[in-house]
């Protein structure tokens, strides 16, 4: 079987996803890894894969078929995506979600500058849950649809309070609000905003002499991180945080309630309870990476979503094999 040979750009929480992914892909195997780390202090679970400086991904172009880019979406992508996407093939997983067309056209011009395809902006929200809302939408168009997140770590919103100056180590939980969940699902169609709909904690550990006034003020006023919702700050130690917040658990559901032509209701329900978000992601992140380096050979270029790829590019056996198991 030929094998897709995947690298790694940022050996985080998400990197190690995709690490462990690949290794149960059948048709993938880890070749580089890209990181702002000195390369050789990488301890990666994988034998034999060349450690790079980010800096130098220009020398290494052919080191892999498809880039993974796992870097942070508040400042790694936005700069890292175009660059990147220039220089290979890519997969990432931007989720800023009122952004996402700002990067989708500068991923997308940086791409087509260099004869690459690039997806963007997949996981599991942005990417399996926009899925979702879209058949939701599509299926019932007179209705609403509705998003919630949580109860769960979100690795962006955490990566965003770590970058506030005096931050050491956080953790950011996303909590949907029970009662509007129930009034949806009762099909009440309520109308909701960002807080009416979720709560926002985190757990900071500030560096000693911090200003922790300061601290929450930044976190709670943060646009479109935090700014939106109802937002608890709690400072805590290092231990406290490593004792009691060391998973990465997360999920949430996708609502579509909608009336069909005879006026019966009906309420579409997706729901993802996940154990770890970063390996999860990661296993997602892989699948794209099939899709994006199948659609490549088929001579495509420029920036794809999850909305312009097929799900059969997804899977690692061929359309009979689909057609009878899966159909």
């Amino acid at each position: 079987m030929e094998k897709i040979r995947v690298g790694i750009a940022g050996y985080g929480n998400i990197g190690r996803g995709v690490e462990l992914a690949v290794k149960q892909q059948p048709d993938m195997e880890l070749t580089a890894v890209f990181t702002r780390r000195e390369p050789e202090s990488l301890e990666l679970n994988t034998e034999g894969v060349g450690k790079y400086s980010l800096a130098d991904s220009a020398q290494h172009r052919d080191a892999a078929d498809v880039l993974i880019l796992c870097g942070g979406s508040a400042t790694d992508l936005p700069v890292q995506g175009p660059e990147l996407a220039e220089l290979f093939t890519t997969v990432d997983s931007f989720d800023t979600h009122p952004k996402i067309a700002n990067y989708f056209a500068s991923v997308d011009a940086a791409a087509k500058k260099g004869g690459n395809l690039s997806v963007i902006s997949v996981g599991w929200d942005p990417g399996l849950f926009s899925l979702m809302r879209l058949y939701g939408a599509s299926v019932l168009p007179e209705g609403k649809g509705y998003t919630f997140w949580g109860r769960g770590i979100s690795q962006g919103h955490s990566d965003a309070i770590r970058r506030v100056e005096g931050v050491a180590d956080a953790r950011q939980y996303t909590v949907p609000i029970d009662t509007a969940m129930d009034a949806v699902r009762r099909g009440e169609q309520p109308e909701l905003d960002a807080r009416g709909m979720h709560k926002r904690e985190c757990y900071v550990v500030a560096k000693e002499g911090a200003d922790l006034a300061e601290i929450e003020r930044r976190i709670k006023t943060m646009p479109d991180y935090f700014e939106p919702y109802d937002t608890t700050v709690h400072f805590i130690t290092q231990e406290e945080l490593d004792r009691d917040h060391a998973g990465m658990p997360h999920g949430g559901f996708v609502f579509r309630s909608g009336n069909t032509g005879n006026g019966t209701h009906h309420v579409l329900e997706y729901r993802i309870e996940l154990g770890s978000n970063p390996e999860f992601t990661g296993c997602v992140l892989a699948a794209y990476a099939r899709a994006v380096y199948r659609l490549r050979k088929e001579g495509r270029t420029g920036a794809l979503t999850v909305f312009d790829i097929a799900p059969a590019y997804l899977s690692p056996f061929d359309g009979d094999e689909l057609r009878r198991t899966m159909l």
